[in-house]
């Protein structure tokens, strides 16, 4: 547990904020925004402008917004002598690499929050709509920060073994871009594969669009929320394995 509220010290200062406040709200938005522009109506009121606004933003963006933040968290312990230091420090493999991703995993649930709050704002202020987001879309917020737990997962494996910041964030929209073909195909077992997958699959729930039906059942929650916490599972473990037989970097 120390090891995370160190993590989450160094966030202070870090530039990850501004991943985590903008990116939600520039790409949710954009969407909407067109609709606006074009002069395009809302013809289901609150169910289309999810639509227009998550579907997007779920295919890579999402991804790529954790993958950037996996290489600001770890950018530090690629410089110097940093991460020989990490290695001869006495924090196990297991919590270091639980720590990262715990934290990545955090920040990524602040972005969805974000994302949701800017659809009610949305939806209220810009084109104000009678009511409020309907219910299950909530239960669909929840299933999308289950699924980004394994993307965090590995994105913090990426950036950890590279100490390039850009090349794990090249995997994430190659990745994101491909499991979206995947799920376009009718591939819904992807999602028990690519964590990209189970992401991109979350954010279409009850929006008809690409692999959805449009229905949003509780077996289709169930399925993400499972193939999600599975694929952190492995991962998590996949990356103390390497973690641990690592050595001092010169």
């Amino acid at each position: 547990m120390n090891v995370f509220f160190a993590e989450l010290i160094k966030l202070k200062r870090s530039l990850s904020w501004a991943v985590v406040i903008l990116l939600p709200i520039i790409l949710v938005a954009s969407g909407s925004i067109m609709t606006f522009i074009d002069g395009r109506g809302l013809e289901d009121g609150w169910n289309t402008l999810w639509m227009r606004s998550m579907v997007f933003y779920g295919l890579f963006p999402l991804a790529v917004g954790i993958a950037i933040l996996a290489s600001l968290i770890w950018r530090a312990e690629h410089r110097g002598s940093n991460w020989n230091a990490l290695m001869a420090g006495p924090t196990s493999s297991l919590r270091i690499v639980l720590a990262k991703a715990a934290v990545i995993a955090v920040l990524a649930v602040i972005m969805q929050g974000i994302a949701l709050a800017t659809v009610l704002v949305l939806g209220k202020v810009v084109f104000g709509l009678p009511g409020w987001l309907p219910p299950q879309y909530l239960a669909v917020s929840v299933v999308v920060v289950i699924a980004c737990i394994p993307v965090a997962v590995l994105q913090s494996w990426l950036s950890m073994q590279m100490r390039s910041f850009a090349a794990p964030i090249a995997v994430a929209f190659l990745g994101a871009g491909f499991s979206a073909f995947l799920l376009v195909v009718g591939l819904d077992a992807a999602i028990f594969v690519s964590p990209y997958a189970a992401v991109s699959r979350a954010t279409q729930l009850g929006t008809a669009t690409f692999a959805d039906t449009g229905d949003i059942t509780l077996a289709v929650l169930a399925m993400i929320a499972v193939a999600s916490l599975l694929l952190s599972a492995v991962l998590a473990a996949a990356n103390t394995l390497v973690l641990e037989r690592s050595d001092a970097r010169t």
